[in-house]
Parts: C-alpha cells; structure tokens; sequence
C-alpha cells in the first residue's frame, strides 16, 4: 500500500504491477534524457542570443529535430502496446473470482470448488482498527486468491458504476451494471494488498475499499472447500 512520502509505485506482487513499474522507469528516463537536453539548449540560446542570425536554412538540422522525436515516440510506443496487449491477457485461468459492486461495498463470488460461495465485504470502521489496521482501507471480510497459478478476476455491478482497483498488482477495472469484464492476474507471492473503488459512485464512493489475500494453493482450496 502507498505511504506518506512515497514517491515511486507500490511493491508489486504480480507479473502486470512489474511490467508497469519497468515501462514507468523506462518512460521516465527517457522523460529525463529530453528534459535534460531541452533544457541546455535553452540556456545555450539564452547565453548566445547571435549565434544563429545568419542561418537561412539547415535542412540537415530540421531532418535531425524531425527523425529524433519519431524515434523516441517509437521507443516509448512499442514497450506502452505490449503492455497493453498483456493486460487484456486472461489465459487459461485456474481460479476465477467475481466481484460485484454496490452502493458501498463489495460482492464477491467463487464457483470454482463444486459449490458456490458468496460473501459481502464492508469496510471496516475507524473505531475497530485501532489493533494495527489500516484506517478506511481494512474490510470484514478479504477476498482470497492464490500466488503461482493464473487467475481471473469478473467484474460487474448492482447499481452504478463502480470501479475495481488493486494498484499493487497493476488491475484497475470499472464494474458497470449489465455489464462482465474481466482481467487475468497472476500473483506472484503471499500478502494482503488494499484498494479501493476508483469511480465516483455516490456520497459513500471513498469508503468501499477492495482488500485482497495472497495464500498458497494448498490453503486457498482448504479455504474454499471447508
């Protein structure tokens, strides 16, 4: 989860929130390398305002301020439409999970172990996280998926239109009513990670967090079975 004065993204814990982390780097010093460039050549102008009075023309230069921006827009293109395909990948899920959005809480739904199981999860109160948990992000009751296995994550809604985001492992999907989409994650190691609705869904919309639990496989089917 994010905290005061972090400046860079939040530890990932799947494959997509490690792609995204190494685009952002990659855009970023490439940001850096053109600001940087941009910059002296500012102050060179400003320092030798005469330098260029006689030029009519430089078509070798115009070539070069022409082909150079193309090239980098191309670096930052190709990596960004990866990424883009990546995310919409689902694969062949062994577990699929379906969250539904309501007015302010979530639905989530598990149909894979023989029986369906449905449970709602609320935020939990100010009062009753004083014992360590996180003020406005901490629900009754978690979703749980499992690291090392591809998974698959069905997002719909109630009422309005929600959104489903887990910054952590790189997933933002809006849950629209009438609606399924849904996303691939593949989680890449224990913990509980926290997120929370990104659309404005009414006067509660900042208080409808999203609370996931990575476990093991072995204790994710005893979960689900028991």
């Amino acid at each position: 989860m994010s905290f005061w004065g972090q400046l860079g993204f939040q530890d990932s814990f799947s494959g997509l929130g490690f792609e995204l982390s190494f685009f952002h780097d990659h855009a970023m010093f490439v940001l850096v390398l053109v600001s940087s460039f941009v910059g002296y050549m500012m102050v060179c102008l400003l320092k030798s305002s005469l330098s260029s009075r006689f030029f009519m023309e430089a078509q070798a230069l115009e070539a070069a301020w022409t082909v150079v921006p193309g090239l980098l827009l191309l670096i930052l293109a190709i990596p960004s439409v990866r990424l883009l395909y990546l995310l919409d990948e689902v694969g062949g899920p062994v577990v699929s999970l379906k969250a539904i959005g309501h007015q302010w809480y979530w639905e989530y739904e598990y149909s894979d172990g023989g029986k369906a199981i449905s449970f709602d999860s609320y935020m939990v109160s100010g009062a009753d996280t004083v014992g360590g948990g996180y003020r406005l992000l901490e629900v009754d009751n978690r979703c749980v998926l499992p690291y090392g296995v591809d998974g698959r994550i069905l997002v719909s809604s109630a009422d309005v239109i929600h959104a489903w985001a887990l910054p952590s492992i790189g997933v933002k999907v809006d849950a629209v009513p009438g609606r399924i989409n849904q996303l691939g994650v593949h989680l890449m190691a224990s913990g509980v990670m926290f997120g929370q609705c990104s659309e404005i869904c009414g006067v509660n919309h900042s208080f409808m967090p999203v609370g996931l639990e990575s476990v093991s496989p072995e204790v994710f089917y005893s979960w689900l079975v028991d």
